[in-house]
This record gives structure tokens, C-alpha cells and sequence, in this order.
């Protein structure tokens, strides 16, 4: 099981939870937060693959993509008292989910040959798209359509991912260091507000 697959798993996790704890939210019952885990888990890479010539898209090939989001239902249920508590507890799974998507789908467009511009477009599309389908399908504005920095904290990683990819062997740790920018740059934009709005 390579590091990689292990890092796929824990996003879809997490992007499994912050789906289901949306449906929670507004009052879907169990049947609609799994298929909204579901979608906000899968949605992004299920696109991006389509849009490379990927197919079958990754987790229909891979049950263990099904069984994790189903372990998010199960966990969103059993401990959504004690996870609702936490503060901004779905903008921290959310912002989790982004840094490792973004990433994984940069580097599995480069993977097949693909030019840079467009691995980072499929990095943010595998990122926030599941997203959006989720917002959509809970009648919320998309967070990608607001002022917020989103898809451009996406492209920021992306670009130190690729970066780093020429300058340094270690892949493991560019990885890890470019889904920290990601992550600590949406949490920052959210904390002292920045914004793109014009």
C-alpha cells in the first residue's frame, strides 16, 4: 500500500465527512448523507479523471474508496454531537481535504503525459468540485463562486508542488509541504479574511 493511496483514502475520509456533516446540517436523513458524503468525496476526481481519459474513474475500480466513505457515515453519526462542537468543525475537514486533492490531482494529470497549466486546473477541479456538487445539491452558493481564496490556494500549491518536483527528489515531501500550503493558506485567508473581491 503505497504512501500515495494512503493519503487518497484519508482525503476521501475527510472530504466523506464534511459532506455528510453538511447533509446532517440540513436534516437529510441517511439515505441522502450518504449519497452527499458520497458526491463530495468522489465528485472532484470523478470529473477530473473523466476530463483525462481515466476510466473507469478511480474509485470504481477500488471498493475501499466505498467502505471509507461509508466508515464517514458511520462516524458523522455516532459522534456528531462531539464533532459539531468543535469549532468550525466542517471548515477543518473541508480545508483538509483541499490541500490532499489538490495535490494527488496535480500529480496524477502530470502522471499521464498532461502539460502543467492543465494539471493544475484538474488539481483545483479535483479539490473543490466535489464541493460544489455538495453546495449545489444543498441549495448553498458554491464556495468557489464566493470572494473567498479557494481554487486559488489550490493553484498556489499546485504551482510550489511543481516547483519543488524540479528542484527536489523527495516526492513524499514535496507532497507533504505543497498540501501544507494549501491547507495553511485557505485557514489563514479564512482567519484574517482575505478575499479576491474586487
Amino acid at each position: 500500500m503505497s504512501w500515495v493511496y494512503i493519503i487518497d483514502i484519508i482525503g476521501t475520509l475527510v472530504f466523506a465527512i464534511s459532506g455528510v456533516l453538511t447533509a446532517i446540517r440540513h436534516k437529510f436523513d441517511l439515505v441522502g448523507s450518504i449519497i452527499i458524503g458520497l458526491v463530495t468525496a468522489v465528485g472532484g476526481g470523478s470529473l477530473r479523471d473523466m476530463l483525462i481519459g481515466e476510466t473507469p474513474v478511480g474509485w470504481m475500480s477500488d471498493l475501499n474508496y466505498l467502505y471509507t466513505i461509508l466508515l464517514a457515515v458511520i462516524l458523522s453519526y455516532l459522534f456528531k454531537i462531539q464533532i459539531m462542537k468543535l469549532p468550525k468543525s466542517m471548515f477543518l475537514f473541508d480545508t483538509l481535504g483541499l490541500g490532499m486533492f489538490t495535490i494527488l490531482g496535480v500529480q496524477k494529470t502530470l502522471g499521464v503525459g498532461l502539460s502543467v497549466p492543465i494539471a493544475l486546473l484538474m488539481g483545483a477541479v479535483s479539490a473543490v468540485f466535489g464541493g460544489v456538487i455538495r453546495d449545489v445539491l444543498t441549495n448553498e452558493i458554491p464556495l468557489i463562486f464566493r470572494k473567498e481564496v479557494y481554487a486559488s490556494a489550490c493553484i498556489i500549491g499546485g504551482l510550489v508542488f511543481v516547483g519543488l518536483e524540479t528542484i527536489s527528489l523527495y516526492s513524499n515531501l514535496n507532497m507533504i509541504l505543497s498540501m501544507l500550503v494549501v491547507t495553511l493558506l485557505r485557514y489563514q485567508s479564512v482567519k484574517r479574511g482575505w478575499s479576491l473581491h474586487i
